[in-house]
This record gives structure tokens, C-alpha cells and sequence, in this order.
């Protein structure tokens, strides 16, 4: 019998599309990274945060929407059990380096509720975020099911650019 934390079974591959955006995913940081706006960084921003348990720095990049002076992501990847909201984590934003505090978003009204905004703003949401039918919809029945698989919307509060070196994580 197996452990259900043991890794992969052998002959086990990763989906395609998760092998393709690791490998793209090297490539997006280092555009992320650069000191100035790209076309990439209109959508996309370069999350810096120390793991839980490894403490070891990740640099993840995610996609927002911005709602006024908030940011909103789909928080459904591993990566966010390493956010507290109590903590504020370094953000490359737009070619600058930000600090912002996530808000996790669980309550499955407001989840929709967001998406649907979300979608509005950026109407690419749906394509990535498969509780979003093709005509902008939410479907109820995979929302549940996705927030109870931990699946949330972070909603990041900008502070100030980070001008007097470390404040906290990388």
C-alpha cells in the first residue's frame, strides 16, 4: 500500500500544460523582473515570499486584475499556503517593486461575485480559471467544489514602493 503523500507513481508525467508553464515560467520571471513596464507585466506580477516550512525564497508569478487600488488573483495553485495575511509579502508590479498584503476571499458568494468582476475587468479570466464557463458564467456546482479544494481570490493592498531596501520577506 502506498502513502497518499508519497510522490508520483513511476511512469507518472505531469499534464502537459503544467510542463509547458514551468519551463515558461522561467522565462516570464526574468521579464518580470526587469526595472521597467512590459506588455507581460500588464497582467501578470512577480509574487517574492519565503515558504512555510522550507524557508526558502520563491519568486511565483501569478496574474491580477486591478480594481482600483486593489489587485485581484485566482488563488487556486500550492503556492498560497505560503501567504499570511498578516504579513506583507515583496510584489514586482509594472517594472517596481511593491510591497501588499493578501486578503483571502473564501466565502463562495464572494468568490463569485469577484470572478464575475474579474471576468469584466479581463475577460481572459475565463480561460484560465475553469469555474468560468465560456459566456463569463460561474458554475455554482464547480465553485463548491473548488473552494472546498482550497481554491480562493486574493485580493492584494498595494503600500507604498519599496524605497528603504528589505521590509520583511524577500
Amino acid at each position: 500500500m502506498t502513502h497518499p503523500t508519497a510522490g508520483p507513481t513511476p511512469g507518472y508525467q505531469r499534464p502537459r500544460r503544467a510542463r509547458f508553464m514551468s519551463v515558461a515560467n522561467v522565462v516570464i520571471r526574468q521579464v518580470l523582473r526587469l526595472p521597467f513596464p512590459t506588455p507581460l507585466s500588464g497582467s501578470l506580477m512577480l509574487l517574492s515570499f519565503t515558504g512555510r516550512k522550507s524557508g526558502r525564497t520563491y519568486h511565483q508569478p501569478v496574474s491580477y486584475v486591478r480594481d482600483g487600488a486593489v489587485l485581484l488573483t485566482p488563488g487556486g495553485g500550492r503556492w498560497k499556503l505560503n501567504l499570511r495575511e498578516d504579513q506583507p509579502i515583496r510584489v514586482r508590479l509594472r517594472g517596481r517593486d511593491v510591497w501588499a498584503r493578501a486578503e483571502f476571499i473564501r466565502d463562495a458568494d464572494e468568490v463569485e461575485r469577484t470572478l464575475l468582476k474579474m471576468v469584466a475587468l479581463n475577460p481572459r479570466v475565463a480561460s484560465f480559471v475553469p469555474i468560468v464557463g465560456q459566456r463569463g458564467e460561474v458554475d455554482r456546482a464547480k465553485l463548491q467544489d473548488a473552494i472546498s479544494h482550497g481554491f480562493s481570490i486574493i485580493r492584494w493592498h498595494l503600500d507604498l514602493p519599496d524605497r528603504a531596501g528589505a521590509r520583511g520577506q524577500a
